[in-house]
């Protein structure tokens, strides 16, 4: 999963790939189940799987539609929930692997993430997992996941997995409880050999709306610690719902090449497919552009109306419309959306916006 989430804008000047037209990561949310219960979920997951889940067949079908994109494909990461509670979850990998796809997991770190699992992930043609780590000690991660044991189990997760040549991929949410663990989680990810550091600005959606968020001037701070951060270590940091980090990176470096850094846009280089199927900008923008059971996915992506209105920052409003930042950054559409309703309207957790 190299770079799973980056991407340029389409008027970008450092623009590699027409993501008007293909997507460099679909995630499916494949299950809602999950035997966790944390407090920044943003899928609001459940202990059983919900009985309208897509099935085998039609998630066969779905990974047939990811390979109509073309050359390059995009990056097919099965999420959730937990994807290891989806009975069929091998037999889904094996099938998009023979299809030529590149896949990605992200499991939960529960008791079902053992060794001959990691080792038959690795068998299907997994590329990379993605672990959650969000505590830079194990008493500060496991009580924020709510499940003692947790802490152990990615570590021991990471350990195997390096051993067996699966990429490792770090997932951490900013809070204000996760915010000062930051730098002793980084020194965890250069422990853990991840190859990527993956950080996601909290968006108050699900279970994570309950949690205090940082303010943006922290943000702001945040996002220049990481990117000085990023240059010591030899694993990539990419961030989620903050663009910013792009302006963020520009102002720290002391060169006038246009730094290359990593950020999510919702829906531009991004499409998610929820666990019935509904088709999403993003897993954080829940806005539904149609159903893979009844619409063609690449038809959604290409054409529907909220992916078209998303790359074109231009028609967002307020500070974010009037930005001269808007092309390489735009705000996080889906905070936007939690925010005030709307996905055009200005993201809150912006300094400039504030100012």
């Amino acid at each position: 999963m190299s770079n799973p989430h980056s991407r340029e804008t389409s008027g970008s000047p450092h623009l590699s790939q027409d993501y008007m037209e293909t997507p460099l990561v679909v995630t499916w949310e494949c299950t809602q189940a999950c035997g966790l219960t944390c407090d920044h979920c943003r899928a609001d997951a459940q202990p059983d799987r919900h009985a309208d889940e897509l099935t085998t067949a039609e998630g066969k079908q779905l990974i047939d539609t990811v390979t109509d994109f073309g050359s390059p494909s995009p990056i097919l990461v099965f999420s959730g929930g937990d994807p290891l509670e989806r009975p069929d979850l091998f037999e889904l990998l094996e099938y998009a692997h023979t299809a030529g796809l590149r896949t990605a997991v992200a499991p939960a770190p529960t008791e079902r993430l053992k060794r001959d699992v990691l080792e038959r992930l690795a068998d299907t043609g997994v590329h990379q997992i993605a672990l959650s780590l969000d505590g830079a000690t194990a008493k500060r991660h496991d009580e924020f996941r709510g499940e003692s044991g947790s802490f152990a189990t990615v570590k021991r997760a990471a350990e195997y997995a390096n051993s067996i040549d699966l990429r490792v991929q770090i997932n951490t949410t900013v809070t204000q409880r996760t915010l000062n663990d930051l730098p002793g989680i980084a020194d965890l990810v250069a422990d853990f050999d991840a190859v990527m550091w993956e950080v996601f600005f909290l968006v108050p959606i699900g279970r994570g709306a309950d949690l205090e968020q940082i303010s943006p001037l922290e943000a702001e701070r945040t996002l220049e610690w990481l990117y000085r951060r990023q240059k010591e270590e030899d694993f990539r940091l990419i961030t989620v719902e903050a663009p910013h980090y792009r302006r963020v990176a520009q102002a720290c470096t002391d060169s006038d090449e246009r730094p290359k850094v990593g950020s999510t846009g919702d829906g531009n280089g991004f499409v998610f497919i929820g666990h019935t199927g509904d088709i999403f900008p993003s897993g954080f923008l829940l806005i539904p552009a149609g159903n893979v059971r009844t619409e063609n996915l690449v038809e959604v992506y290409q054409e529907g109306a909220i992916f078209q209105f998303l790359r074109k920052p231009n028609t967002f409003t307020g500070r974010c419309g009037e930005c001269q930042y808007r092309s390489e950054c735009g705000g996080s559409r889906a905070r936007a959306y939690a925010a005030c309703g709307s996905p055009f309207a200005s993201d809150p957790l912006c300094i400039y916006t504030e100012q």
